[in-house]
């Protein structure tokens, strides 16, 4: 499985790509915002010749979903989500214009995720882990073959996510990353949802919240 980040937004939120030699293709929090971001976007599919078959949500925090619907339009694809993220995706437009975001426009979920699902696209299969406590339907997406991991915003390399916002809880993220993220090999490939790719070796070693 190939993976293509391209990072999107004032959040600088990381959209993932994922596609085999098949050529399909899953989206993974597009997190594009505006037409040049969509077109950036667009023009990477087109240009490696990809079928996109399926859109995800790790959660749906506003960073993570602007996109959704031109992904879907374009695509013809549904989004699928954890139930427990609903709520979350339906308060984006409450406060979208309040985040410099006045174009947003929303999607909904055609079909929904949960803990042992797979994830089929090509000659690929994901795995996908509840990782609550940054959002409530948080959601990772694992690779085993490849060892790695789509990790949305729940650990990042040398910190973990925010537990501020609505629906977080500080107390869960830690189980989360300790009892689903911890317990996969060390030398697994964490893709986060913002900035630098870790491993979760490093992160037992070093994360100075995981101590």
């Amino acid at each position: 499985m190939k993976i293509t980040c391209l990072t999107f937004n004032p959040f600088q939120e990381n959209t993932y790509l994922l596609h085999d030699d098949t050529k399909e293709c899953v989206v993974v929090d597009p997190g594009c915002s505006d037409k040049h971001e969509q077109e950036e976007l667009k023009k990477y599919i087109s240009d490696n010749n990809l079928n996109v078959v399926r859109l995800l949500n790790t959660h749906c925090h506003i960073d993570h979903v602007l996109g959704n619907k031109f992904v879907a339009d374009t695509y013809n694809v549904e989004l699928e989500i954890h139930p427990e993220d609903e709520q979350v995706l339906r308060a984006v437009p409450t406060y979208a214009s309040n985040y410099g975001f006045p174009q947003y426009a929303e999607q909904l979920p055609g079909k929904y995720l949960k803990e042992g699902d797979t994830i089929k696209f090509g000659n690929t299969e994901l795995e996908v882990i509840f990782a609550p406590g940054h959002a409530p339907g948080h959601v990772v997406f694992y690779n085993k073959p490849d060892k790695t991991v789509i990790g949305g915003d729940v650990l990042f390399q040398g910190s973990i996510g925010r537990t501020d916002l609505p629906g977080g809880d500080f107390d869960t993220l830690i189980q989360s990353i300790k009892t689903k993220l911890f317990t996969l090999p060390d030398e697994v490939t964490v893709y986060p949802g913002h900035g630098p790719e870790t491993t979760i070796g490093y992160e037992k070693k070093y994360n100075p919240f995981l101590r």
